[in-house]
Order: structure tokens, then sequence, then C-alpha cells
């Protein structure tokens, strides 16, 4: 039996929502799977992703095939490399600790640079608050601006009366 490491779609239309599975090859797109071994929601910046790194390291060194796309969520979330590690573990390149060590400090790394992403995301989104409440602010003031005119008209022609009619009595 083949088996094959997935995409597993959930949602609704226009809002998908996946489910990282190890299925036999020949089982339908959202037909029966072995196991679950994670999540992949797109629909948000960075797209979130929960992944068993240890089971579907399990899979691989079982054999299975990731497709495409579910081979760069594995490379992404760091299960391709825990793979590639373990296989140096079993030729005796490494020692466990030795490939323990490496793969924290790659997850590290990875963690950082997920935060900066999310750190720039949040500085362009105020950004971009800030400059819709100043250009609204200066909608805001050009519209009282307009109304103004026709209210200075009215109180500009009352003190201009009342000097004629102060100079009459006088």
């Amino acid at each position: 039996m083949a088996v094959k490491l997935r995409l597993q779609r959930h949602g609704k239309k226009g809002k998908p929502f996946y489910w990282i599975v190890a299925a036999d090859a020949r089982s339908k797109r959202d037909g029966k799977f072995l196991e679950k071994l994670g999540i992949y929601n797109p629909n948000v910046n960075p797209a979130h992703i929960e992944l068993d790194v240890d089971g579907a390291v399990q899979w691989l060194q079982n054999g299975a095939q990731p497709t495409d796309t579910a081979r760069a969520i594995l490379s992404y979330k760091g299960a391709m490399l825990k793979n590639h590690l373990a296989g140096g573990v079993r030729k005796g390149a490494l020692t466990e600790e030795e490939a323990e060590k490496k793969f924290q400090a790659w997850l590290d790394e990875k963690a950082a640079k997920v935060d900066a992403k999310k750190d720039g995301l949040a500085k362009v989104d105020a950004e971009a608050k800030a400059k819709a409440f100043e250009a609204e602010k200066a909608a805001n003031e050009a519209r009282i601006a307009a109304a103004a005119p026709v209210v200075e008209e009215t109180t500009e022609e009352a003190p201009a009366e009342e000097a004629q009619a102060t100079n009459e009595e006088e």
C-alpha cells in the first residue's frame, strides 16, 4: 500500500482549511485517511500551521511520499530537516544529541523569522490605519471649511448691519 502525506480540504466555499494527513494513495482527496498529522489554515497572514513533526518524520521514515504542497509545509515546519538528521544519526555521521541541537537551533532561527514577519505586518497595518485616520481628519476639516463660509457670511453681515445701525443712531 502506497502512503501519501497530503492535504485534505475542509471549510466552506472560498475559505479553505486543510488537514495534513497520511492516506492511502488510492483513496479520495477528502476520503479515508490513516492518521491526521496537523492542520493548515492559509486564510491568515502568515498562514497558521500546526504539525506533529515526530509523527510526520515517522511516516517519512516508513516510506510515505509527501505531495508537493505537503512537502513545502513539512519543510517549513522542519519535519524534512528532522528526517534528514535522523538519517545522519542512523548512518553514524551524527549523534542523537548533535542532531537535536541542530534541529533546535534551526527552530529558534525559524521562530525569529516568523516573529519578524508578524512584527513587520503589524507595523504596516498600524501605518495604514494612521494614514487612513489622517485622510479622514483632512476630509472632515475640508467638509467643515466648506460649510463654514455659509456661517461666516451670515456672521459677517450681521456685524456690518450692527455697525450701520450704530452709525445711523449717532
